[in-house]
């Protein structure tokens, strides 16, 4: 049984990632949508082309992740795409953000991620594809968006390094490092003081599946994120980070 797996799925870039692959991969034999929100994922299973299986299922909870890790044993399916999209941010100074919430994104976006594809790379098949949803916060720190950019390093580099591993089962991981989307995202992180364009999620999706397609490590929507990458390239973070906490 050929499978897609997307977490995530119930909003946002997660969303839009479950309809381009049911779009996209007709040959695949399902594709299971993970998410907490259960009643988006029934509304976005009716909407799909191709068999769906919903797991309402919180990644942070240790009792759902053992549930699911049973299921993948089960089932012994043949997981030829795995986008780890489930991951949120908050804005703000370290010291004015609540710290349980601040914890929270290590979980999510670090811990779980981290802990997920370590459940479902056993049954990763040679040839196939992750996609890991990080940001283009990952590219330098950020005064303002402290820990979420924190968290988004991690992931680009643990997406590099895993497809260096991966390699020899022609595994390919990429990372997408994407500017601010127009998604739901904000409403939750609160808006950051920044006058960059919203890009669609759609452009930013097709794009992330176009680069893996071609066994690209890193995916970045946009002319003006792609500056901002090879500038964290150049020059200081220190540099970088007055940028992005000037007024």
């Amino acid at each position: 049984m050929k499978i897609a797996v997307v977490t995530g799925a119930s909003s946002g870039i997660g969303r839009e990632f479950a309809v381009q692959i049911a779009g996209k991969y007709g040959k695949m034999d399902e594709i299971w949508l993970i998410a907490r929100r259960k009643d988006r994922l029934i509304e976005l299973q009716k909407e799909l082309r191709l068999p769906v299986r919903v797991f309402a299922m919180d990644l942070t909870d240790n009792e759902d992740m053992n549930t699911f890790d049973g299921f993948l044993k089960e089932n012994n399916p043949d997981i030829k795409l795995l986008v780890n999209c489930a991951g949120y941010g908050k804005t703000g100074r370290f010291d004015e953000l609540d710290i349980y919430e601040q914890c929270g994104m290590i979980d999510v976006n670090c811990k779980a991620l981290t802990l997920f594809t370590g459940l479902c790379l056993p049954y990763i098949s040679n040839h196939s594809r992750i996609i890991n949803v990080a940001s283009a916060a990952a590219f330098s720190p950020q005064p303002g968006f402290n820990v979420y950019a924190a968290t988004k390093a991690y992931v680009l580099s643990f997406s590099r390094a895993l497809n260096a591993e991966l390699k020899s089962r022609k595994i390919t991981v990429t990372a997408v490092c994407p500017g601010p989307v127009d998604t739901e995202f904000f409403d939750i992180a609160g808006e950051k003081d920044m006058k960059l364009k919203y890009s669609e999620p759609s452009k930013v999706v097709t794009k992330a599946i176009k680069d893996a397609a071609l066994g690209n490590e890193i995916s970045v929507y946009g002319v003006t994120m792609k500056m901002a990458e090879t500038a964290a390239k150049i020059l200081p973070h220190k540099l970088v980070m007055k940028v992005f906490n000037s007024k």
